[in-house]
């Protein structure tokens, strides 16, 4: 029998435990999933989602379904390797190659800071569109409700409430719109696996955006600060990964359906100009309009709480002060500051440094997963003698060439594009 097998079911290990304890660790995983779910459906995978739905039409449903798939291996992996280890992943990355953690945490943190001025953006465009706020104002109102998150005693329990609400309103209402607009569901099914066309840069961008960067790590931090912890728990993590990635991609396929049945309905979407707001608006007029605020601004806040609070938790990688709970969330609440104050002397995220953000979250992900699965297979005294699945190795490794290929790609496009 696998030591996997051996491990008792959550329900028994908890049955004596305290109810309060119980619906805290609860809302915890709950709120770990919504956090990966949200992180990775921004205002990027909304603006993404919109182009390639233009240009490809039903055939982007299988890059959808890629984008699945490869989440679904870094996920399972990343999830269960950093709660049995209990470690983080540079602290599992340092025990492996003395250094690579400090490299992954300088990474993780750079990519995030520059992606929050884009989140930070995105959330006043999302009020602009809802309520007509000046995206300055909104952008700063937005902060400040993210930051007030991390401001509170019980910060973790806040933050994983207000995840959940944002990110079941979010599918709710796209998938609203995605019913007004009518799209020919049975041709993006069957594209979904028979596609007529596949692109291979708009499955590169969909997964790095996607599943890259901070993106990877942030539900499984998550788990972490919740105490899920060691290999008693794996059967735990695994279902609450299962849950996220199921979350995460009903939302895709879901935002993907809304704007396909706008572009199958003949609506030209310029896609130079905000797409996504015109197609929800031709599909469910000014309500539809004010919902893409709304779901913008949903994606853009989530976003905003995700990279901050995922970053920061790389920073004991430098420090170890900043491993304890209420330092690490004053340095997130300086985290958002710092991105806010940015957005505001700029009045807008720079494409260019979003653009190398982006070559940054594409060597993130294959250079962390190569060394977490590389301690899974060979170093088990870091998985407390955990005997780790052989096919998730299996799957992680074919996974983890793909993404070198993808890293290296990506890289490459962009110094091309920063020199020109």
């Amino acid at each position: 029998m696998s030591r996997e097998s051996s491990v008792p079911e959550t329900r028994t290990e908890t049955a004596t435990a305290p109810v309060s304890t119980k619906q805290t660790r609860r809302v915890a995983l709950v709120g770990a999933i919504f956090l990966m779910a949200t992180s990775a459906i921004g205002p990027g995978f909304i603006t993404q989602t919109t182009t390639f739905t233009v240009s490809l039409g039903a055939a982007f449903a299988f890059g959808i379904l890629m984008s699945i798939l490869v989440d679904f291996v870094v996920q399972m992996n990343v999830w269960r390797i950093i709660s049995v280890s209990g470690k983080r992943a540079h602290e599992i990355a340092n025990t492996v190659v003395p250094g690579a953690g400090h490299l992954l945490a300088a990474l993780v943190i750079l990519g995030g800071l520059v992606f929050n001025i884009g989140n930070v953006a995105g959330s006043g465009l999302g009020l602009n569109a809802a309520l007509g706020l000046n995206p300055k104002l909104g952008g700063a109102l937005s902060a400040l409700i993210a930051i007030s998150i991390f401001a509170v005693k019980r910060a973790g329990l806040a933050m994983d409430r207000l995840l959940i609400v944002l990110g079941l309103l979010m599918i709710a209402l796209t998938v609203y719109v995605a019913i007004s607009s009518g799209p020919p569901v049975g041709d993006a099914l069957r594209q979904t696996v028979l596609p007529e066309r596949i692109d291979l840069a708009a499955i590169t961008t969909i997964i790095g955006g996607t599943v890259g960067g901070y993106i990877t790590y942030s539900g499984a931090h998550r788990l972490l600060d919740s105490g899920t912890t060691g290999p008693e728990h794996a059967r735990e993590v695994t279902r609450a990964a299962l849950t996220g990635i199921a979350v995460t991609g009903l939302m895709r396929f879901v935002l993907f359906l809304a704007i396909l049945g706008v572009v199958a309905g003949g609506v030209v979407l310029d896609t130079k100009g905000n797409a996504t707001a015109q197609a929800f608006g031709s599909a469910a007029g000014e309500f539809g309009t004010r919902a893409f605020g709304v779901v913008l601004w949903a994606a853009a806040i989530t976003s905003v709480i995700g990279a901050a609070y995922t970053s920061v938790s790389f920073f004991d990688a430098f420090s170890h002060r900043l491993a304890e709970p209420r330092t690490r969330s004053w340095a997130t609440v300086a985290f958002i500051v710092v991105t806010t104050v940015i957005f505001l002397f700029l009045g807008t995220a720079p494409a260019a440094l979003l653009v190398f953000a982006g070559g940054f979250n594409g060597l993130i992900l294959p250079i962390g997963f190569t060394i977490l699965l590389y301690a899974a297979w060979r170093r088990r005294e870091l998985l407390n003698g955990y005997r780790y699945p052989v096919w998730l190795l299996v799957l992680g490794g074919a996974v983890t060439a793909l993404t070198w290929y993808m890293g290296v790609t990506s890289t490459r496009s962009i110094f091309e594009y920063l020199a020109n």
